[in-house]
């Protein structure tokens, strides 16, 4: 069936599938007859889109409607419930039905299980958390491909320290280099990268080892460059509790006695086991109490953030408790 369910927080992935799927799908010629969108605010989304749906197309191409930030995989009312029984089976094969939120689907709900049982194609698209190294790589080597750019392996770590999970920017940073290399066939090297990858997830990375050694000064420095190159307040927090979860899965690991660097890697998450070594090497200083102390901290910055209005003063009061934590014999 011509249905197509996209999920999860990373926007820009979503924005792009989305675009693709419209591409194949309409004629630019007849797109203003037969591309439709209905937003959350609008009264009576999921029955509009579904009689929308089911209404013939004008000219050349299909139709798709596309139900945006939709809650219907989270709360269906019964009579939408009834609408989507009796319509979900029945779209025409040239129409095409989308729906796009940021949550999860709940797998309990009728409605979730009605579209994963009609759905051409239920896909999330999830942010890579920004501790996961090997997977950030890859995606920067699959927009590289996308794009046309050639990157040594390197360079393209170097490009996956410097963007972290933010998709839009990956893809903003490999075009810009995409440009300077124009039609060489030669790999992009890591000196051009550092000239031109503007570094922010590194730099929030050098803030966790900052805290790590309890250097409130450096830390503070670190954290107001941060924040002047218009890095996102909780972009700079999941990369500190992806990387204090980091160091307390070694430390555990290490302190239960464990010497497999493959064991410990595996417990950690880690896909490289050759960093355990310097993982190790980093934690030696802290001990276990210590790690598990920071992760409440972290954990409530983040949602004093995601309550309320970003301040530069919350983020400094709690980069100093840490370093604090940390400082502590």
């Amino acid at each position: 069936m011509p249905i197509y369910v996209y999920w999860g927080e990373d926007d820009f992935a979503i924005a792009k599938a989305v675009t693709t799927l419209r591409d194949r799908v309409l004629d630019p010629l007849w797109m203003s007859f037969n591309y439709t969108t209905f937003s959350p605010e609008d009264s009576d989304a999921a029955i509009q889109a579904l009689n929308q749906v089911m209404t013939p197309t004008f000219g050349a191409g299909g139709r798709l409607v596309w139900l945006m930030n939709t809650n219907l995989l989270q709360n269906c009312p019964e009579n939408v419930m009834a609408e989507l029984s009796r319509t979900l089976s029945v779209i025409p094969e040239n129409s095409c039905l989308l729906l796009t939120s940021r949550n999860k689907p709940d797998e309990r709900l009728k409605s979730t299980k009605l579209f994963k049982q009609f759905a051409t194609e239920f896909r999330e698209f999830p942010l890579i958390p920004p501790w996961k190294t090997e997977l950030l790589i890859q995606a920067v080597n699959q927009a590289a491909q996308t794009v046309g750019v050639k990157l040594t392996p390197k360079a393209a770590e170097l490009v996956a320290e410097a963007v972290g999970n933010d998709t839009r920017l990956l893809y903003n940073e490999i075009e810009k280099l995409r440009l300077y290399a124009e039609d060489s066939d030669r790999p992009i090297q890591e000196d051009t990268v550092i000239r031109l990858v503007r570094n922010t997830t590194q730099n929030s990375l050098q803030l966790a080892a900052a805290i790590r050694v309890g250097d409130t000064a450096k830390a503070l420095t670190i954290l107001a460059d941060l924040i002047n190159a218009a890095e996102p307040e909780l972009r700079i927090v999941a990369t500190l509790i992806g990387q204090f979860r980091t160091w307390l899965w070694v430390k555990l690991m290490v302190e239960s006695g464990e010497r497999n660097p493959q064991a410990i890697a595996q417990a950690a998450e880690i896909g490289n086991p050759k960093r355990i070594y310097f993982l190790q090497q980093e934690v030696q200083s802290l001990s276990v109490a210590q790690l598990i102390s920071c992760l409440p901290l972290l954990l409530e910055l983040e949602v004093t953030l995601k309550q309320s209005r970003p301040e530069i003063a919350i983020l400094q009061n709690k980069i100093i408790e840490l370093c604090q934590v940390c400082r502590r014999i």
